[in-house]
């Protein structure tokens, strides 16, 4: 007997988000795809459902405590209970430490740290009951040091603490917990970063590419595909694991 199990991905309308949750779903799970605005998940439901998938589009604001817990209480109602969680969802405020607002440090924390904290509070409980569950956070290289980004590489660094731990907390439930560290990839993300920058994004990507083993930058299907491993059945054996999918720079 086959068992559709049921995925959250956080920061789920675009970009790695986006691929990951339509590689989840291309492998058999209900997905649910979670951002700020329900509407703007929408073509990605519509995406998994046109390719046979099951999925729904879920708003809210995983910085908000009473969102998160409705919001797994109707994708627990609709899908079934939730017992994959990939917390992707994410945001940039960068700048040299002394220019960086207490804001742009509070808007990257709240987001990383407490969204992926609250997010897997109310999830574990279903993939604890189920004695289930697989928690994929999504870190960064950044996480080792980024001039600029002393908040988004803080708050990087703690999900990879963040990701230890639960490993440790949730194991003898049948829970994982790993994380993710992706380098160079091909976002609205980085082709923001490339517009602050004055230079056009494919000029970026070519810089970038220079300085990667594998002469390429990455793309949200190289993601999508390290979240898949994590995320499935066969994978019971690895916890507490940081992955950088980077192209061979160093980690």
């Amino acid at each position: 007997m086959t068992i559709t199990r049921t995925a959250i991905v956080t920061g789920a309308a675009r970009g790695i988000g986006a691929a990951v949750a339509k590689r989840l779903a291309s492998d058999g799970m209900a997905v649910a795809v979670i951002d700020l605005e329900e509407s703007a998940c929408k073509p990605v439901v519509a995406e998994i459902e046109a390719a046979g998938g099951k999925a729904i589009a879920v708003g809210a604001d995983v910085t908000d405590e009473s969102a998160v817990e409705n919001g797994v209480t109707r994708i627990t109602e609709e899908l079934g209970a939730p017992t994959v969680l990939v917390n992707n969802a994410g945001v940039i405020r960068d700048n040299l430490l002394f220019r960086m607002t207490t804001n742009d440090w509070d808007t990257v924390m709240n987001v990383h740290l407490r969204g992926a904290f609250l997010m897997a509070r109310a999830a574990q409980k279903h993939m604890t009951e189920a004695k289930f569950g697989r928690i994929v956070n999504l870190s960064s290289t950044s996480a080792l040091g980024n001039r600029g980004q002393a908040n988004y590489s803080a708050a990087k660094a703690g999900l990879q603490g963040f990701t230890k731990t639960l490993a440790l907390e949730l194991g003898k439930f049948g829970v994982t917990a790993n994380a993710i560290a992706p380098g160079f990839i091909e976002t609205e993300m980085t082709a923001a970063t490339a517009e602050r920058m004055g230079v056009t994004f494919e000029d970026f990507k070519a810089g970038a590419a220079k300085q990667i083993p594998v002469a390429r930058t990455g793309r949200p299907d190289d993601i999508a595909h390290a979240v898949s491993f994590f995320a499935s059945a066969e994978a019971g054996f690895v916890s507490g694991q940081v992955l950088y999918v980077s192209g061979g720079t160093a980690a």
